[in-house]
């Protein structure tokens, strides 16, 4: 009995064992994204009830260290705006005819922050003459003033180190001046303590006197002046001066706490972040009192942030960046999309609806076996992806067009990237089993490459590992790979099949462009934004009508016309004399890609070629390796001069360990390079040339042996069938470069990846449609000819996917 009972309840452990491991399945893991999506829009709708939507008030009133010298605001990205960036920001505002007017009143910290705001914009050392000039002529307590007619910028410095009357004065003259200045950065509070020994009149004489203040602030901002009092920051005691030791953190609280009662009322804004920026820096402080330059320098882009973002374009600048007004085409884009979802629920409810009416009707229960089972019409096939297509089009434009969900910036770390990179190499290596392929670069192992290179990408955007050059040089490389493949695929394809239709070319331009042009009409966003796109459907088009051009060459007609061989290594040579002379002028190269009406193909929203021009430069050579590399292959293998028919290694044992031996000096030759070159520049230009080595040893060493050859990982390979999904996803969520945070916990970077895996499955279907005949007749209504996923013979896919 008790042997019984102990073999039910271990059949019964066994069962549910296996009830949980079939419950682990794409429909249930795309269930829990939805419930996790839903679940962070809810925290952060709670968010925005309780602290409001505006991320200027975040800006100026919280934030925290990444790392030692990282500032982070609460909730925004905060732009590292160069002189060059500062500049063009006062340009373009002087252009719309705003006067520039800072204001810096206060004491000397606050003329600390004046200086360094003037180093920001002068690339002469005209103001650094100016301000060495004032403390030569010991003027240290003077007002200073700088102008820049061409920016028509006015700069000043108001020495008012005491709230009193002075100050006042100053403030009501703004009021009544035909201009008041745009910002007023305003502060003091440690020489009333000093002069005062920390005594408690002085401070109701600070508070009645900042009373004072309020109606001049409150004018100034309702003619769109603003107005900041700075907190005051915190000391360094162990530093401080005998002369200064009545300076305590507790008498600068208090002072705090008098202006915030003074001012939270009136609409002055209170700059409490500069306080946080300056007590986590302390330390670095030279008499304990005066702020460090790494504070200043926080302090200097806070206030450019919050001055030029929302005129500005940067993509990574959120802080204080109003969203933009929708365009007709997204209203138009939006309401067809939402029509299709109401007709896709309201179908949804009424198919149900018969269901459940037919299972409580007992004269239908007893159905004949023969009875047609209810399908989905192609109709309802459609507006159901279009309905869900639609709700996914939502979730992107709350992630890249609104502050909806809180973003922080990229900060790189070793750990970060590395740590992230070893779980998913652990994980493929941990998922691999046998191939029902042998042949070099078959379907498996090219999803494999590519898989494990989205990945690796991924984590690379998503930790701001661009940076660090060698890290960026093999990304480059990845990069480079996909158009390889792209090249070698086609090549193949074209080859193998003879198939250069237009109904081809259009398959293939619907696989790559269809998620990026609804993308692109969604969130008003230019083509080139979504970089990778435009990039491989160029190179696309250029090697469709080279091998489209007479005389058609297949490797039939090869067969039966030998000069054939010739006429295909005369188009590849035009190829390159193509890309080569485009490339030798850059003035040419414009005027080429600046034609209407494919000009809005190729520019920025700034109408600006010069990102096309540095993507395009950089692979130009890339797709043209991987043609060049299929003919070379695909000639060798016709000379059987290696067998990849079995599971043996392609060469003789002395062969295969030269190509071994060669491939790893190619592989640890570029990673040579890329710690020994200097900059980006130089490392860009060289690698034009040499990609090509680093792909070709990783071909050799990934396929000379059959063991390797034959094994995939099922995990990599998964992943590389949605690559292309994943690599325009990246772009999106959260800008393509920002992590959602909160107050109390952040959406971990695997949830990010995982939302955004979940999307790109969906999206991948509905993009590119099953193999069954039925399947793909319904695609080819609905979708004009989606692309084909057949493989080659020999396995590799005839397009980038």
């Amino acid at each position: 009995m008790n042997m019984e009972t102990e073999s039910l309840g271990g059949y019964g452990k066994d069962r549910t064992a296996a009830d949980f491991v079939q419950q682990i399945n794409a429909k249930n893991a795309k269930l829990l994204a939805c419930i996790m999506v839903l679940g962070f829009i809810s925290y952060h709708g709670i968010l925005h009830l309780q602290y409001g939507i505006d991320s200027c008030k975040w800006l100026l009133s919280d934030g925290s260290y990444k790392g030692d010298t990282e500032w982070q605001p609460y909730g925004c990205m905060m732009h590292k705006y160069t002189l060059t960036d500062t500049r063009r920001c006062f340009r373009y505002l002087a252009f719309l005819g705003r006067h520039n007017h800072f204001v810096f009143v206060g004491d000397s910290r606050i003329r600390q922050l004046y200086e360094t705001f003037l180093k920001q914009l002068d690339s002469n050392s005209k103001t650094s003459s100016l301000l060495h000039e004032a403390k030569l002529e010991n003027r240290a307590h003077t007002d200073l003033s700088f102008g820049d007619a061409q920016l028509r910028l006015k700069v000043q410095f108001i020495w008012s180190p005491v709230v009193n009357k002075h100050m006042s004065e100053s403030f009501n003259d703004w009021k009544e001046s035909g201009q008041p200045p745009s910002v007023i950065v305003a502060g003091g509070a440690t020489w009333s303590i000093k002069e005062s020994n920390g005594s408690q009149v002085a401070l109701v004489e600070y508070t009645k006197n900042l009373t004072t203040l309020v109606q001049a602030i409150d004018v100034m901002s309702k003619r769109r002046s603003r107005v900041l009092w700075t907190l005051q920051e915190p000391v360094n005691a162990a530093k401080l001066f005998p002369t200064r030791s009545m300076i305590t953190n507790d008498q600068i609280d208090l002072y705090n706490k008098a202006a915030i009662e003074i001012l939270q009322h009136s609409r002055a804004e209170l700059w409490s972040s500069s306080r946080l920026v300056a007590q986590g820096n302390m330390d670095e402080s030279d008499d304990g009192l005066h702020l460090s330059p790494l504070v200043l320098k926080h302090d200097t882009q806070i206030l450019l942030n919050m001055y030029c973002n929302d005129h500005m374009n940067f993509n990574d600048g959120t802080c204080c960046s109003s969203a933009e007004s929708s365009t007709t085409l997204q209203i138009v884009t939006f309401s067809a999309l939402g029509v299709c979802l109401v007709i896709a629920l309201v179908m949804g409810f009424r198919m149900k609806y018969q269901r459940w009416r037919r299972s409580h009707e007992y004269s239908r229960v007893q159905t004949d076996e023969n009875e047609p089972v209810e399908s989905k019409d192609d109709f309802t096939e459609i507006m159901t992806a279009l309905g869900k297509l639609a709700i996914i089009m939502g979730y992107f434009y709350l992630c890249d067009r609104t502050n909806f969900f809180m973003k922080e910036n990229k900060y790189f770390t070793q750990v970060s990237f590395w740590l992230p990179v070893g779980y998913v190499f652990a994980l493929g290596l941990f998922f691999t089993e046998d191939s029902r392929y042998t042949k070099v670069l078959h379907r498996d192992q090219t999803d494999e490459w590519k898989g494990w290179m989205q990945l690796v990408i991924l984590v690379y955007h998503m930790t701001g590992a661009s940076g660090i050059l060698p890290i960026y040089m093999h990304v480059r490389v990845m990069v480079s790979s996909y158009l390889f493949l792209s090249g070698y695929g086609h090549f193949s394809y074209f080859w193998h099949r003879g198939d250069a239709s237009l109904v081809r070319f259009l398959q293939v331009l619907f696989r790559l462009n269809f998620l990026t042009v609804v993308l692109c009409l969604i969130m008003n966003r230019p083509y080139q934004f979504y970089y990778f796109v435009p990039l491989i459907s160029f190179w696309f088009l250029m090697l469709y009508v080279v091998l489209a051009l007479p005389p058609h060459i297949t490797s039939t007609s090869a067969d039966h016309n030998p000069l054939h061989y010739f006429y295909l290594v005369i188009k590849l040579v035009g190829l390159f004399s193509v890309i080569t002379i485009l490339y030798m002028s850059e003035v040419f190269f414009e005027k080429v890609f600046v034609t209407r009406p494919w000009k809005a193909l190729f520019v920025t929203t700034d109408d600006d070629i010069h990102e096309w021009w540095f993507r395009w430069k950089l692979d130009r050579y890339s797709m043209s390796f991987g043609c060049v590399f299929a003919f070379a292959f695909l000639l060798a293998q016709r000379l059987n001069l290696f067998d990849d028919n079995n599971h043996s290694n392609l060469f003789s044992p002395g062969i295969a360990l030269s190509a071994t031996l060669a491939s790893l000096i190619g592989i640890g030759g570029y990673t040579t390079f890329s710690f020994l070159c200097r900059n980006k520049q130089e490392c860009n230009e060289i690698h034009s040339y040499t990609v090509f080595v680093p792909i070709v040893s990783y071909i050799v060493l990934r396929n000379v042996s059959g063991v390797l050859r034959t094994r995939y990982s099922t995990f990599f390979a998964w992943f590389g069938r949605i690559a292309l999904e994943l690599f325009v996803v990246a772009r999106v969520a959260g800008r393509g470069h920002a992590r959602r945070a909160g107050p109390a916990a952040r959406l971990p970077c695997a949830q990010l990846a995982y939302h955004q895996l979940c999307v790109c499955v969906r999206v991948a279907r509905t993009a590119q449609p099953d193999e069954s005949p039925d399947a793909v007749r319904r695609a080819q209504r609905l979708e004009a000819g989606a692309a084909q996923r057949g493989s080659l013979p020999h396995g590799p896919r005839a397009h980038w996917s």
